[in-house]
């Protein structure tokens, strides 16, 4: 495996708000860990015929997280020298009492670890999130959703730019972890509020033939995935950019995060479609065969850590980039910090750190939020509805690097 963080290490805390943590009852990450992760594992342990093995690891898992205290990886586990030194101050505590993004991380590697994903065997390198993930790309919805593209070939280039920027948006909503629970209801009809809209800003950093290379750190793939790499394409059709790259996650993380088998399921989803999405899928097949566009990962992705600690190589090649877009609510928690800030915290403020010009576009499902202005905030609050974790609101927020 390779480096996980930067040299340096992890970030001093001196004068910054508290990491979020799972102690509280009532809290979301409370119920994160308390019922959305034990629900996946029954989840997991339905979606493959596994043996006996993993059955009893799956549950032991579960036993673990509610009753026990947090336990180090397996003595075979490839990267367990690199656990064993990130957690040490976790084991041998109740998970409830560790940073929940370290908790999250470490809960899908573990995951990873119970179907036998990193041992030599039958199960080595099955994905345990695939049957979700196939089910979402092939569905309906999809089908759908890709129709409706050859409507938006006929607009204006600028009005087809913001209808994919949108889509690509709140495309985040398409979470297949988000509601792992069985007593969790189903996401209602977003109402398209955005809490922060910097697109012009966005789009200003983009100008045709500007020679523009563009990042993308990917999130969800599937009904979140497709409408990226269809804004992707614009940027090289209308040539936003000369360059798109594609970042994805190297193993399987957070149910839907998106690997480079579920870049390729897509694209040829796409490419066998009739219509504007055929076209599309295969004009990017045909633009990472001549390098235009690419697909990069790195271990970083999969990491319990802020971007402020990502390793000097990975900060390099997103440095050289015109834009980095972050997708997704993880990647923003760990962009600013997974910690209780004040919600008018200037965005600029808390990621002056990222290498170049970055952009996040969020769909917002977890409690992390900064950048409101005071009105924006009390209209929010004032609101009654669970605005921070619900799937209902979302942000874009730019801070260019000039």
């Amino acid at each position: 495996m390779g480096d996980e963080r930067a040299d340096s290490g992890t970030t001093h805390d001196s004068g910054l708000p508290p990491v979020i943590t799972c102690r509280e009852p009532g809290t979301f990450a409370r119920s994160v860990l308390a019922e959305r992760h034990p629900a996946l594992i029954e989840q997991v342990r339905e979606a493959f015929p596994y043996g006996p093995g993993p059955h009893r690891a799956l549950d032991d898992l579960r036993h673990e997280i509610i009753h026990g205290v947090v336990e180090p990886p397996g003595p075979a586990s490839p990267d367990r020298g690199f656990w064993l030194e990130q957690g040490r101050e976790h084991f041998g505590r109740p998970w409830f009492d560790a940073p929940f993004l370290w908790a999250e991380s470490y809960f899908y590697r573990r995951l990873l670890q119970a179907v036998g994903y990193f041992d030599e065997g039958p199960w080595q390198g099955i994905d345990p999130f695939a049957p979700f993930k196939r089910a979402e790309l092939h569905g309906a919805t999809v089908d759908e959703e890709l129709r409706s593209l050859d409507d938006l070939a006929t607009l204006p280039a600028g009005e087809r730019a913001a209808a994919l920027l949108q889509a690509s948006l709140w495309g985040n909503r398409a979470d297949l972890g988000f509601h792992s629970s069985a007593d969790e209801p189903p996401l209602g009809e977003p109402d398209h509020s955005l809490v922060a809209d910097d697109t012009q800003d966005l789009w200003s950093l983009l100008p045709a033939d500007g020679g523009s290379t563009v990042a993308v750190i990917a999130d969800n793939t599937g009904r979140e995935l497709i409408p990226d790499l269809i804004l992707l394409d614009h940027l090289l059709e209308h040539r936003h950019a000369e360059r798109v790259v594609l970042h994805v996650k190297p193993r399987p993380y957070y149910v839907s995060d998106a690997m480079t088998a579920d870049v390729v399921d897509c694209l040829r989803r796409l490419s066998g479609a009739p219509g504007e999405a055929g076209v599309i899928g295969r004009r990017l097949w045909k633009a990472m065969g001549e390098g235009r566009a690419d697909v990069r990962t790195h271990a970083f992705f999969c990491a319990p850590f802020p971007y402020e600690s990502m390793p000097g190589d990975l900060r390099a090649e997103l440095a050289a980039a015109t834009l980095t877009i972050l997708k997704g609510d993880l990647n923003y928690r760990r962009l600013v910090g997974d910690r209780l800030w004040a919600p008018t915290t200037p965005f600029a403020d808390v990621t002056g750190y990222f290498p170049g010009s970055v952009a996040a576009l969020r769909t917002l499902k977890s409690d992390v939020v900064v950048g409101l202005d005071e009105g924006t905030l009390e209209r929010l609050e004032a609101s009654g509805r669970a605005w921070r974790t619900s799937g209902t609101h979302a942000l874009v927020q730019v801070r260019a690097d000039r």
